[in-house]
C-alpha cells in the first residue's frame, strides 16, 4: 500500500504516525493463519486483543483521547468528546473464519491516514472528530454480529448478551473477563451516542458493482434487510454399516433438501439464501447422524421478498422431514431491517465528493451494474461540472453503521473490490483505489467536522 500523501510531522516528544502503507503492513500478521492466508481475528481472543492494542497505539501516536466505552468499543477522540454534534468514523478489525484483510480493517486504517491528511491540509476542525472500533462486528465466535453497536444502540439487551456463547460453549462475559475487560458494564449507551453528529464508515465493496461501474468509490443507499436462521433436524443415530436404508432416519437427507431447496426459492424470489455453517452429532463417518443442525443467512432487497423466500425454505423443509420422519426447528437468532442510510447525510456526501472523486463511466456499465437487485443507484454531486459524481449503490452486507443508524445519522463510503470477494483470503483493493478511499474520507470528514 502506498500512503497518498507525505508523512504528518509528530509533535516533540511523540512518535510520527505511521503512514497508511505502515499501518497496514504492522497489522497485516495480527491473526493470519499461516495456513489458509486468511485471517481469524474472532471477539475476545489473543489476535483480537493484538488489534486492540495496534488500535491504541495509533490512537497515541497521534496525540488522540483514547477510550473504551462500556461495551468493549474503542475511541480515540480529536477535540472535546463531550462537546457533541461530534463526527465519528471508523469499522471493526474482527473477522470472520480465513477473513479478507480488508473487511473492516480498511476502515480504520482509513480513518487514521484521513486524519493525517487533514492535519496536512491544516484543516480547522469546528467539531470534534472521532475513530471508532467497534467491537465483534462479524459475529464469528458467538453467532451474532455487530455485538458491540447493537449494546450501545440497545438493539441487544444485558441479558441476551449473557446468554451468548462460543463453539466451545464459553459465555460472553467470561470471555471479555478473560481478554482483560470489565462485563459488568455491558449495556445501552445513549448518552454517547447522543454527543454524535454524524457517523461514516469507509468499507471494501463487498461486491463488483464499483469494479463494473469503473469507480474506485461509492456512496451506499441502503443496507437490505437479513437475517440468520438456525435449523434443528433430528433424527436417529444408527451404525453406518448395518441399517438398512430403507430403516434410517438420517437428518442429514433432509438437511441435503433444505439447501438446495434454499438456492432454488433464492432465485424464484431474487434474493440470496446460503448455509454456510453446519454441526453434526454425534460426527463419526461410521454413524449415521442423530442431528444436524445448519444456519441460513438470507437477504433480499425488501421485507415482502426476504419473508417470502424464508418461509419457502422453511416450508420445504418440513415437508422433507415429513417424508423421511425428521423433525425439524427452525429458530430465528438475528434480524437487520432494511436500513436507508438518511438521505440528507447521503446527499451532503454526495455533494462534498461530486467534483472530488469520480471518472467518466466505463463503456457500456452504468454506475449500477452488478449491484445487488433493487438498489438506488443514482449518482450525485458534480452539477455542473460535466463530471459525473459518486455512484450510490444498495449493498446486502450488514455493517455497524446500520446498526447506528436508529440512533444517529449513518452513511458509508465503498471502495472498489476488483475481485468482488469479500469474506475470503481473495478479497483486495488496489494500492490507487485505497488511496483514493482516504482522500475521499478526509474529504468528507472535512466537509461535516469545518463546516
Amino acid at each position: 500500500m502506498t500512503s497518498p500523501e507525505p508523512r504528518p510531522q509528530a509533535p516533540a516528544g511523540r512518535r510520527a504516525p505511521a503512514s497508511f502503507q505502515e499501518m497496514w503492513r504492522d497489522l497485516a500478521p495480527l491473526g493470519r493463519d499461516p495456513g489458509s492466508g486468511g485471517y481469524r481475528r474472532y471477539a475476545w481472543t489473543a489476535a483480537d486483543v493484538d488489534c486492540r492494542a495496534w488500535f491504541r497505539a495509533q490512537a497515541e501516536d497521534r496525540g488522540l483521547a483514547y477510550e473504551v466505552d462500556r461495551n468493549g468499543n474503542q475511541w480515540a477522540w480529536l477535540g472535546d468528546p463531550l462537546a457533541g454534534d461530534a463526527v465519528v468514523t471508523g469499522s471493526h478489525l474482527d473477522s470472520v473464519p480465513d477473513g479478507g484483510a480488508f473487511d473492516g480493517p480498511l476502515g480504520v486504517v482509513s480513518s487514521f491516514a484521513a486524519l493525517d491528511e487533514l492535519r496536512r491540509r491544516g484543516a480547522r476542525l469546528t467539531k470534534p472528530l472521532a475513530i471508532s472500533n467497534f467491537g465483534d462486528e462479524e459475529g464469528a465466535r458467538f453467532g451474532l454480529a455487530c455485538v458491540g453497536s447493537r449494546l450501545t444502540a440497545g438493539r441487544l439487551t444485558v441479558a441476551q448478551a449473557h446468554e451468548l456463547r462460543d463453539g466451545d460453549g464459553v459465555p460472553l462475559p467470561k470471555a471479555m473477563e478473560a481478554a482483560g475487560y470489565d462485563p459488568a458494564t455491558l449495556g445501552p449507551d445513549p448518552e454517547r451516542l447522543a454527543r454524535i453528529g454524524a457517523f461514516v464508515e469507509l468499507h471494501v465493496e463487498q461486491g463488483r458493482a464499483l469494479d463494473l461501474s469503473g469507480d474506485p468509490v461509492g456512496i451506499a443507499s441502503a443496507i437490505w434487510p437479513h437475517g440468520r436462521w438456525r435449523f434443528d433436524f433430528h433424527g436417529e443415530a444408527n451404525h453406518a454399516g448395518t441399517t438398512r436404508l430403507a430403516d434410517r432416519r438420517d437428518p442429514m437427507l433432509t438437511y441435503a433438501e433444505t439447501v438446495l431447496a434454499a438456492r432454488r426459492e433464492a432465485e424464484l424470489a431474487g434474493a440470496l439464501a446460503t448455509f454456510g455453517k453446519i454441526s453434526v452429532e454425534p460426527n463419526g463417518v461410521n454413524a449415521i447422524p442423530s442431528l444436524v443442525r445448519g444456519w441460513l443467512d438470507s437477504r433480499a432487497a425488501d421485507q415482502s421478498a426476504l419473508d417470502t423466500v424464508v418461509a419457502a425454505i422453511e416450508a420445504a423443509a418440513h415437508e422433507a422431514a415429513d417424508r423421511t420422519g425428521i423433525d425439524v426447528r427452525v429458530v430465528r437468532e438475528s434480524f437487520t431491517p432494511v436500513v436507508e442510510f438518511e438521505h440528507a447525510l447521503r446527499d451532503e456526501l454526495a455533494r462534498i465528493l461530486g467534483t472530488a472523486v469520480g471518472s467518466p463511466p466505463a463503456a457500456g456499465s452504468p454506475p449500477e451494474a452488478g449491484s445487488p437487485a433493487g438498489a438506488d443507484t443514482g449518482t450525485g454531486g458534480g452539477a455542473g461540472t460535466g463530471r459525473r459524481g459518486v455512484p450510490v449503490l444498495g449493498t446486502g452486507a450488514g455493517h455497524d453503521a446500520g446498526i447506528l443508524s436508529g440512533s444517529v445519522p449513518t452513511a458509508m463510503l465503498f471502495v472498489r473490490n476488483p475481485t468482488g470477494v469479500s469474506h475470503s483470503p481473495a478479497e483486495s483493493a488496489t494500492e490507487d483505489d485505497c488511496a483514493a478511499g482516504v482522500l475521499a474520507l478526509a474529504d468528507v470528514l472535512e466537509g461535516l467536522a469545518c463546516a
